[in-house]
C-alpha cells in the first residue's frame, strides 16, 4: 500500500455568550468570562494543536486570537465557517417560537433545506460554504493537527457528512457549548485522494 496522510481535526464551538440559549447566527454576540472559563478549561486539559482557524464572529475570534498569541501558533480566519443566519428568529428562543410559531418551527427541525426560517439564509447554500472550507482546509493542511472554534450549525453539518447522517440527525446532535468533536482523516499521499477523502473520514 502506499503512503497514508493522517489529519486530526479539533472541532471546538464557542463558549457562552450573553445570547446562549437564543438563535443567534449571524449576530456577533461576545464571550461571557463563563464562557471564556469554559474554553480554556476543555484547551487546558489536552493542547496538541499546530494552527488554529477561526469564524470571523467575536465569539470565536477574540478566544482564537487570545489563543495563538498564547501558544504562539499561526490563526487563519474563515469566513465561511461562519454560524448559519437565521433571520427573523436571530435573537428569538425555541421557547418563543414554539408559541409564536409552532408550525414553522416544526417543518424547520424537520427539513430545513425547504423550511428556512423567514429571511433566514438558503440551507443548501450554507452547507455548501461550510463543506467547501472544511474540504480546502484539511487538503492545504494534511497531516497537520488543525484545531477549528466555530459554531453548532457549521460543526453538525461536518460532523453530519462525515456520518453520513440526514438532516433530522444533524440537527439532533448534541453539541453543547465549548464542546469538542475530533475528527482524524486518513487518505493517500496524493492530492486527489486527499480531495475525496476529507468528506469520508472517520470521527
Amino acid at each position: 500500500m502506499g503512503a497514508r496522510i493522517v489529519t486530526c481535526v479539533g472541532l471546538l464551538r464557542h463558549g457562552e455568550t450573553a445570547g446562549s440559549g437564543r438563535y443567534c447566527g449571524s449576530t456577533d454576540d461576545v464571550l461571557t468570562p463563563r464562557g471564556w472559563e469554559q474554553m480554556r478549561s476543555v484547551l487546558d486539559k489536552d493542547f496538541t494543536w499546530e494552527r488554529i482557524v477561526s469564524s470571523p464572529l467575536a465569539r470565536c475570534t477574540a478566544f482564537a486570537r487570545e489563543l495563538a498569541h498564547r501558544r504562539g501558533l499561526p490563526i487563519e480566519i474563515e469566513h465561511r465557517l461562519q454560524e448559519y443566519h437565521f433571520g427573523a428568529w436571530e435573537g428569538k428562543s425555541a421557547a418563543e417560537l414554539l408559541v409564536t410559531n409552532p408550525e414553522r418551527l416544526a417543518r424547520f427541525w424537520e427539513d430545513p433545506a425547504r423550511y428556512p426560517p423567514p429571511g433566514g439564509e438558503d440551507f443548501i447554500q450554507f452547507q455548501t460554504r461550510v463543506l467547501e472550507a472544511w474540504n480546502e482546509l484539511c487538503v492545504r493542511h494534511a497531516g497537520r493537527r488543525l484545531l477549528m472554534i466555530g459554531h453548532g450549525g457549521p460543526i453538525r453539518v461536518v460532523v453530519g457528512q462525515v456520518r453520513h447522517l440526514s438532516w433530522p440527525e444533524r440537527l439532533r446532535l448534541d453539541v453543547p457549548l465549548a464542546s469538542m468533536n475530533r475528527v482524524s482523516i486518513h487518505c493517500a499521499a496524493t492530492a486527489d485522494a486527499q480531495t475525496t477523502n476529507a468528506l469520508t473520514a472517520d470521527p
